[in-house]
């Protein structure tokens, strides 16, 4: 039988949220893909009598593991490649500077700082940032065999071996991640009108369902226009499938004025969503063959020519490029790009105040091994490498699963170093080890460590061969790494321990205001650029959203500070609704309101923002807010006015 524990032995909600699983499936071809790619080039090696060699590989395949993260096929190549790249500059400076003491210090902390710089710039930015520093740290606490080309050589080759590897199926699957992706939108918009056409939608369950729809919509405009980046339209395939993107757009706009009107949709629209998601996924072109009820309200009317819409343009086998209404803008070229985060990164305070806190961290852990004998003492700074990734989350709770992580770890290389003798027994060890990395990662930055540091440590020792003498001097140093984070990286920095929440709500309610005007005001934009600016705000809103989450997993008092927040943003997804809502109705039959009455809910939104970024804590404003009585801006004014009372101090 059961006991509850005492309430003074209950762990608190920010250490339980740090220690809670994520729930995820397994990627069963990047498991696979890793046992492969790991074990094989400590295999070769090994046959050849150069175990070192194969252990260089081999962690270079590991850094490709940990870039392999797109799903479609032509995304792979820059998203493993180009942090190779970076890989092999950062162990050929790490080996160049290799027991030259103060040297050694000065070059890995300029390292640092511009590996943390370039970490704002994106998302293979930051894993190229984060290969840059960890090799450069490798290659400057370990000494590497063989002439110093062979080692970045030997690094990149293990890298490049698992994009070999990810590109294998590319012939047979071609299309298929992209298909699958955009058919997950719609299937996420079909859940979406299930739960906010329906009497038995709790307002929860519709607000999970609009985050998990943006949260598609932008995982697949991300995975289709960065190929037209590429490609400008040139390909039919992916031409048709941002022209079916774009169709879904109206389903989702209509979704708020359903869960609006109060009028339940019938069953058959959900299903018509899903049977188009079948149709997107298998490439099938021709007559769909919805089956739906003929609308009989202005909500109605609105969902139906929004799905007859994307059956249209999904049973349309020809695109033509130049006639597809592009609702997020063409991507610019890629030295366009290039040029804009360049310029970017060196002018930004915020890439230059991680550059600098990165540094700083990694200066100290190197003076510091330097002043003091510690053996194999580039842990330390991997260590802090990992923790203080800017990019990656909260650095406390990072710096709490790196510890606790390290010690699971730890006790499975334990095992393996001391049972498992060195030689051809490390190649199955490292082929069942492997796959922990890809399989666990999803589920939290704890899991991953655990995964990653016994795979660590077994490769250490194949070049150092230490055996289980590696184990507590691993866990000092990972300690003192987590310190020099937490005290360096996170006490010093005022930032770190203050919610960012509020002030990127503020941004988020002054952009709606933007919205109502384009919308409704004197000046309305145009369906595409009105298309664009919903986008932006839900995509705005998703990322408060995570930061959100990211801050409940610090300890008091900032995760009270955030919890305090969220009704707030909740509200401000809502007025979105609410506004597109009325858009809608305007757009099949209601009446329009006028210019003045969309200014003054304009501008009340802009005295929301000012509130919230006037005070740490919520601000009072006014919550008397009238209009015209039957206006479509009616539901709107009753979101805006519930959004100031939740402002107001209680």
């Amino acid at each position: 039988m059961s006991r509850e524990l005492p309430i003074g032995l209950t762990p608190p909600d920010w250490l339980v949220r740090n220690l809670r699983a994520q729930p995820a499936p397994v990627n069963w071809p990047a498991v696979i893909r890793a046992a492969i790619a790991l074990s094989l080039p400590l295999a070769v090696g090994l046959t050849v009598d150069r175990p070192g060699y194969g252990a260089l590989a081999s962690m270079g395949a590991l850094n490709g593991v940990i870039s392999d993260t797109a799903s479609a096929y032509r995304l792979r190549i820059p998203t493993i490649a180009i942090p190779q790249l970076f890989g092999a500059v950062g162990i050929t400076l790490g080996a160049l500077v290799y027991g030259h003491g103060w040297v050694a210090v000065a070059a890995v902390t300029g390292v640092a700082l511009v590996s943390g710089m370039i970490s704002t710039i994106g998302a293979v930015a930051s894993v190229s940032g984060l290969l840059l520093l960890l090799t450069s740290v490798i290659g400057a606490g370990l000494p590497l065999p063989g002439e110093w080309w062979m080692a970045p050589l030997l690094m990149a080759g293990g890298g490049l071996l698992v994009l070999v590897l990810a590109l294998l199926a590319w012939p047979l699957r071609s299309g298929v991640p992209e298909r699958a992706a955009v058919a997950d939108s719609y299937r996420a918009v079909a859940e979406l009108l299930e739960v906010g056409g329906s009497d038995s939608g709790t307002s929860q369950a519709y607000d999970a369902g609009r985050h998990a729809v943006t949260q598609s919509l932008n995982q697949s405009y991300d995975i289709i226009l960065a190929h037209r980046a590429r490609h400008h339209g040139r390909s039919p395939e992916l031409t048709r499938l941002l022209a079916q993107l774009n169709a879904i757009t109206p389903v989702v706009e209509a979704a708020p004025a359903a869960r609006l009107s109060g009028n339940p949709l019938p069953p058959e629209v959900p299903a018509a969503v899903r049977h188009l998601a079948s149709a997107v996924e298998s490439g099938h072109t021709g007559p769909t063959g919805l089956k739906l009820p003929a609308p009989t309200t202005e909500t109605g009317r609105a969902v139906d020519h929004a799905l007859r819409h994307a059956a249209d343009v999904v049973a349309n086998p020809d695109v033509d490029p130049r006639g597809i209404d592009d609702r997020l803008g063409r991507p610019a070229a890629l030295s366009i790009r290039a040029a804009r985060a360049l310029r970017g990164v060196t002018l930004s305070a915020a890439s230059w105040r991680y550059g600098l806190r990165l540094a700083l961290c990694i200066g100290i852990a190197q003076a510091l091994v330097s002043l003091i004998p510690v053996p194999r003492s580039y842990w330390v700074a991997l260590t802090i490498t990992f923790v203080l990734k800017p990019d990656f989350g909260s650095v406390f709770s990072r710096a709490l699963l790196r510890a606790l992580g390290t010690v699971a770890g730890l006790v499975i290389a334990a095992a393996v170093l001391a049972e498992v003798p060195r030689g051809w027994w490390d190649v199955p060890v490292l082929f069942l080890l492997a796959p922990l990395i890809p399989a666990l990662t999803p589920r939290g930055y704890g899991y991953q460590t655990a995964a990653i540091t016994p795979v660590i440590l077994l490769l250490s020792d194949v070049l150092s061969r230490q055996g289980t003498a590696l184990l507590l001097p691993r866990l000092g140093d990972s300690l003192m790494g987590c310190a020099i984070a937490l005290i360096a990286g996170y006490l010093l920095w005022p930032e770190s321990w203050h919610t960012r929440v509020g002030a990127r709500l503020a941004d988020a309610v002054q952009d709606t205001a933007r919205y109502v005007e384009g919308a409704f005001g004197p000046d309305p934009v145009d369906p595409p650029a009105r298309a664009r600016m919903r986008r932006g705000l839900y995509r705005t809103l998703s990322a408060i959203r995570t930061e959100f989450q990211r801050a409940l997993t610090e300890p008091p008092p900032t995760g009270r500070r955030a919890a305090a927040w969220w009704p707030l943003v909740v509200a401000a997804e809502r007025i979105v609704d609410a506004t597109t809502a009325a858009r809608v109705r305007v757009a099949h039959g209601a009446p329009p309101p006028s210019t003045t009455e969309a200014t003054q809910v304009a501008r009340q939104l802009r005295e929301l923002a000012e509130g919230l970024r006037e005070s740490e804590t919520l601000y009072e404003v006014r919550t008397d807010l009238t209009g015209p009585e039957g206006s479509v801006l009616e539901p709107l004014r009753q979101e805006v006015a519930a959004a100031r009372a939740i402002a107001s101090p209680h």
